[in-house]
């Protein structure tokens, strides 16, 4: 088998400093305290396929682009020098200099000699790759960025590993699966804009691959509504970090505070009343309110199935860790519940403490026990 592996090195970036994506604010990440991560979730995938009986062998990209990551290990690998990658130097931080141009022609060399191409990224990343690629040829995303809406990556960089396998023996279809890209700009303003680009080939194995991200639907809305006005007249005096969607914003109006649609925000009960501490908190905010028995009030992203791992990294292995299960208050339409729900942190003792079942409010007056993954 020959697979390509292409590393997008700054994906993900964003994520727990709320910029809900890297592209194009790679200094400002870096200037909040980011760092790179998607070299250690592709190590993560070799890391797992190098436990399997498989005969495979990479083409790669230069550098951070893919060669870094595959030189730790044994896997026989061809790297593609298209151009020299350099480092630059951002704060103090170096990164390799590359831009969704190497993407792209990477993409286009591999295309000719392999069989299929695995890459490390996002939905941005995806959609260089779908740009480049031939229509007919595979490819599987190992999750790396900050928003993963699109069909086309694994639940997991583990997961990843497995499906390759799978796919190396034949037993993995392919299936087509979306390709979709938000505007990051307007997404870090609250405003939604998906967009979708076409579809692609991806192995598929249903309990490895994720759905693509769904909309709730409008028959939800006043359940959900009635949902938020109940849990908010619950809620107990304390510290709350409130997570992002469209459901946990029912519950930040009710509350009376201007919150962020597509953020988390960490919000004070005093006497009943709510008052807005911090408006879209990286993961340092709430670092700073970590020994204050916060309690965390999320939702469940619609179609991936994601409790943590898929737009709300802020929700870092960090900040998990030191929460306990019991405080992790879930609201989700009885839709999102019909089958497991899933948890990535990167972290896998801190996965491990989510792991199990979860009680989700479904109704203002029901819970259900879930089983998380």
């Amino acid at each position: 088998m020959k697979a390509g592996l292409i590393v997008n090195p700054i994906a993900g970036m964003g994520g727990r400093v709320a910029l809900k994506g890297t592209d194009g604010v790679v200094e400002e990440a870096i200037r909040r305290g980011a760092e790179p991560i998607a070299i250690e979730f592709t190590k993560l995938f070799l890391k797992e396929l190098s436990h399997y009986d498989v005969s495979i062998k990479f083409f790669t990209g230069p550098d951070g682009l893919g060669e870094d990551a595959l030189k730790e290990f044994e896997f026989p690998y061809h790297v593609i020098k298209h151009r020299k990658i350099g480092e630059k130097e951002i704060l103090g931080v170096k990164i390799p200099n590359t831009n969704k141009e190497d993407t792209k022609t990477l993409t286009k060399f591999m295309s000719k000699d392999v069989d299929i191409i695995v890459f490390a990224g996002g939905d941005g990343t995806a959609r260089d790759i779908y740009e480049a690629i031939d229509e007919k040829k595979p490819i599987l995303g190992i999750p790396t960025g900050v928003k993963m809406f699109s069909g086309v990556f694994a639940t997991s960089p583990e997961d990843a590993a497995r499906l390759l396998v799978e796919f190396t023996k034949g037993n993995a279809k392919l299936i087509e699966k979306e390709i979709l890209d938000l505007d990051e700009n307007a997404y870090r303003h609250d405003e939604v804009k998906a967009q979708l680009y076409g579809k692609c080939l991806v192995p598929y194995v249903e309990t490895l691959v994720q759905s693509a991200k769904e909309a709730t639907p409008l028959d939800e809305e006043e359940e959900l509504e009635a949902i938020a006005n109940t849990l908010v007249e619950e809620l107990e005096d304390g510290i709350y970090f409130l997570g992002a969607g469209s459901t946990i914003k029912k519950i930040k109006d009710r509350l009376g505070i201007n919150g962020t649609l597509l953020g988390v925000d960490i919000v004070e009960i005093k006497d009943g009343k709510a008052k807005l501490v911090v408006k879209d908190a990286q993961e340092k905010d709430l670092l700073k309110y970590i020994d204050k028995a916060p309690k965390i009030i999320v939702t469940i992203v619609g179609g991936l199935n994601f409790l943590f791992g898929r737009g709300n990294q802020q929700f870092s292995p960090k900040i998990l860790s030191q929460i306990p299960k019991e405080n992790i208050i879930v609201v989700a339409s009885p839709a999102k519940v019909r089958r497991p729900i899933r948890v990535y942190t990167g972290e896998r003792e801190v996965d491990e403490k989510l792991r199990g079942y979860i009680k989700v409010r479904i109704s203002p007056w029901a819970e259900r026990m879930v089983k998380v993954i």
